[in-house]
């Protein structure tokens, strides 16, 4: 099969038909290339979301109030509800079995901030220890909050490096320098880098317990929020992570007597729901790309099985001839089946190879927050390959068995 007589005869009779065999091998390339190019796409997608949901911990729960939309045992439509300190320790107590990590949030939107001559307005956050790790953040210097720092209502902060970069830009030591917030004088401990990038980096965080008694919001709160302790397995864990909501919007539903079904009154936020429901819209949008994908390239296939059988009409005499002289079937077959196999797999490994190469050079120059390393594993340009070997046999096994079946004497009648 793999003699150097048989792979001049295949060379020989594709020169032949130049034009021909070119534009064959244009349609396999392009139908391997469209096909790297959707799977690359549907990488950087699904990578892109992948990196968003890594700005906050997976597993991560968040509630804060709303206003009631429904009337609820006398209480009518309208009503403010607002979170207190005893909704933040009587929940994590009661469902302690579930909870990682745990912070009651006091947010401030605006925070003006001043520091020597610079001045700049940033979100400041009230929140307790466990924060830092509900929002994956990571401390470049000095450290993060701690029960103390709570405890004894300090006025201490830590500050994201956008802010640094901006109001520390000529201090060589960030660390025990006085901060202006809103008035207040707060001690740097620490400055923390977030995989969110500038925008999670332009905020401040205080002692929840100094935030309340900063802004003279007594024991107010404006969020809750959790990380659930680790499940390996996904479903599980999204499973448990539905029990946990439902247990604690039932508590707080009843502690601010809000109606079941009224949703406008508490908000929550289920990191793993929103997971699950985008891993299932990538993992659908890489189903049909792989579906587009194969349909172009059966198109091209398709294309070489009817080559083929050109080609075998063209050389039914030279064929008849060999079967004259003793040619076996299986040695007919195997000769058409060379061809196409080879047609197919040169032509698909060159759209490959371009796939590739474009997604390596272009790639990165396109990159955003929702699109990132559009790129096609090792693992899929094999399966690729498999798929050319199989699509190349394919297409050249109907005209083979042709080939083979042609009757010698009716072959050399032919003109």
């Amino acid at each position: 099969m793999f003699s150097i007589e048989s792979w001049q005869e295949i060379f020989e009779g594709l020169f032949k038909n130049k034009l021909r065999t070119v534009l064959t091998g244009v349609s396999v390339a392009s139908g391997i290339f469209i096909l790297v190019i959707l799977l690359g796409a549907g990488n950087g997608i699904q990578n892109g979301i992948q990196k968003q949901f890594e700005r906050d911990a997976v597993n991560q729960i968040s509630v804060w109030p709303g206003i009631t939309q429904k009337e609820y045992k006398g209480l009518g439509i309208g009503r403010e509800i607002q979170l207190h300190n005893a909704d933040y320790s009587m929940s994590t107590q009661l469902l302690a079995d579930y909870i990682e990590y745990k912070s009651a949030v006091y947010s401030v939107w605006s925070g003006n901030m001043v520091f020597k001559k610079e001045t700049g307005t940033y979100r400041v956050e009230g929140v307790h220890p466990d924060y830092q790790f509900i929002e994956n953040t990571s401390i470049v210097k000095g450290r993060f909050l701690n029960p103390a720092d709570i405890s004894n209502y300090e006025k201490h902060v830590v500050i994201g490096k956008k802010v640094a970069d901006d109001l520390f830009k000529n201090e060589e030591e960030l660390l025990g320098q006085e901060l202006n917030i809103s008035g207040t004088i707060y001690k740097v401990i620490g400055v923390f880098t977030d995989p969110g990038g500038e925008r999670e980096e332009s905020r401040v965080y205080i002692p929840v317990s100094t935030a309340q008694r900063a802004y003279s919001a007594g024991d107010k709160i404006r969020s809750i929020a959790f990380t659930l302790k680790k499940n390996v397995d996904f479903d599980n864990a999204v499973a448990e992570s539905h029990e946990f909501t439902q247990k604690l919007e039932t508590f707080l539903r009843a502690r601010h007597t809000i109606a079941p079904d009224d949703e406008g009154a508490l908000y929550v936020n289920n990191s793993l729901d929103q997971a699950k429901n985008i891993y299932v819209i990538t993992g659908g949008v890489k189903a049909f790309f792989w579906f587009v994908g194969i349909c172009t390239i059966i198109a091209g296939v398709v294309g070489v099985g009817n080559i083929m059988l050109i080609i075998v009409k063209e050389r039914t005499k030279e064929i008849g001839i060999r079967k004259a002289l003793g040619a076996s079937p299986l040695s007919i077959i195997t000769m058409i089946l060379q061809e196409a196999v080879f047609i197919t797999v040169v032509a698909g490994f060159s759209g490959l190879i371009l796939g590739l190469l474009v997604w390596e050079l272009v790639g990165p120059s396109i990159e955003t927050d929702f699109f990132t390393r559009p790129e096609v594993d090792f693992g899929v340009a094999i399966t690729t390959l498999v798929i050319l070997v199989v699509a190349g046999a394919f297409a050249g096994f109907v005209p083979a068995y042709r080939a083979a079946k042609i009757r010698p004497i009716i072959a050399l009648r032919g003109d």
